[in-house]
C-alpha cells in the first residue's frame, strides 16, 4: 500500500514538474522568438498573412546570409539595384524564397504526378520552376522599370534642355525636372543624382553613378555625352538640344521596327487559332453534307 502511494506521489510529482518545465520552456520561447516575431510583422505595412509571410522569408534570409556564395550575392544585388530594390529584397531574401519556391514546386509537382499517374520526372521540373521563379520575377521587374524610363526619357530631357536654354545651370534644371517632372523611377534616379550633387559628389560620380544603377544604354548614351561635355567645355544646351532631337528620332524609328514586326508577329495567331476556325465555318456544312446527305435517303 505504501509502495503504491509513493509511486503515485512520484509519477504526481513528475508530471507536476513536467507540466513546469513545457510551461517555462514556452514562455521563454515567446518572449525570445515569438514575441519578437509578432512585433514585426505588426510594423510590416502590409500586415495580415502577407506581412507574417514577409518576416518568415527575411528570418530564413538572415539564415541564408553565412551559406550565400560571393558571385551570387553580387549578380543578384546588381539585378536588384536596377530593378529598384522591389519591396526591399536583399540578395539572401532572394534565395530564401527560391527555397520556398523550391518545396513548393516539389509539394505540387508529387501532387500532380499522383493525381494524374505522371512520372516523377515532372515533379523535379516543377521543383526547379519553384526555384527558379523568384531570378525570372527579379528579371522581368529589370525589364518593366527600364520600360517606364525609357518611355520617360525624353519628357525629362526636353524639360531639362528647356531649362537649361532658358537660363538655369545644370544643377537647377534638374530640380525642376525632379519638381515637374512625371512621377515614377527615372523621377526617383534623377532626384538621387540632385541629392548628391547637393551633398558635395561632382556632377561626373554622381552621373556615372546613375549609369551603374540603371544600365540602360539611351540613359548611359545620353548621361556619356553631358560627361565628355562637361569635360570638354561645351555648351550644355546645345548638347542636350543634339541629344534631345536624336532621341526622338530613334524613338520614331524604334516604333516604326515594331510596326513592321507586327505582320510577322500575327502571323502564328492567324495560322494558328483563326484560320482554322474560318476553315470550319465555312467547309464544315460541306464536308457534313458530303459524308451524311445520303443517309436519309
Amino acid at each position: 500500500m505504501d509502495g503504491s502511494i509513493i509511486t503515485n506521489f512520484l509519477l504526481g510529482g513528475s508530471a507536476v514538474f513536467a507540466a513546469g518545465a513545457a510551461a517555462f520552456l514556452g514562455i521563454g520561447i515567446y518572449n525570445n522568438f515569438f514575441e519578437r516575431f509578432v512585433s514585426e510583422v505588426s510594423e510590416e505595412s502590409a500586415g495580415g498573412v502577407r506581412g507574417i509571410g514577409s518576416v518568415a522569408i527575411r528570418k530564413l534570409g538572415a539564415m541564408n546570409r553565412k551559406f550565400m556564395w560571393p558571385g551570387y550575392e553580387a549578380k543578384m544585388r546588381k539585378n536588384l539595384i536596377k530593378a529598384g530594390d522591389p519591396q526591399g529584397y536583399k540578395p539572401e531574401d532572394i534565395m530564401a524564397l527560391q527555397e520556398v519556391g523550391f518545396v513548393i514546386g516539389l509539394l505540387m509537382g508529387l501532387i500532380l504526378s499522383n493525381g494524374l499517374g505522371l512520372n516523377l520526372a515532372w515533379a523535379l521540373l516543377g521543383a526547379a520552376f519553384g526555384m527558379f521563379y523568384p531570378q525570372i520575377w527579379v528579371n522581368d521587374q529589370v525589364k518593366k522599370r527600364h520600360l517606364l524610363i525609357s518611355r520617360a526619357l525624353p519628357y525629362n530631357l526636353d524639360l531639362l534642355t528647356l531649362s537649361v536654354e532658358a537660363g538655369l545651370d545644370f544643377t537647377g534644371a534638374l530640380a525642376k525636372v525632379v519638381e515637374k517632372g512625371k512621377a515614377g523611377p527615372l523621377k526617383d534616379e534623377l532626384a538621387l543624382v540632385l541629392k548628391q550633387l547637393k551633398m558635395g559628389k561632382t556632377r561626373e560620380e554622381a552621373l556615372k553613378a546613375m549609369i551603374v544603377r540603371v544600365d540602360l544604354p539611351p540613359l548611359t548614351t545620353f548621361v556619356t555625352a553631358l560627361i565628355q561635355a562637361d569635360k570638354m567645355g561645351t555648351s550644355l544646351g546645345k548638347v542636350l538640344r543634339i541629344q534631345s532631337t536624336q532621341m526622338r528620332i530613334d524613338r520614331t524609328q524604334r516604333a516604326e521596327k515594331l510596326a513592321g514586326e507586327a505582320p510577322v508577329k500575327m502571323l502564328f495567331p492567324l495560322i494558328a487559332c483563326i484560320f482554322p476556325t474560318v476553315f470550319m465555318v465555312l467547309f464544315g456544312p460541306i464536308v457534313f453534307q458530303f459524308m451524311f446527305g445520303n443517309v436519309g435517303g
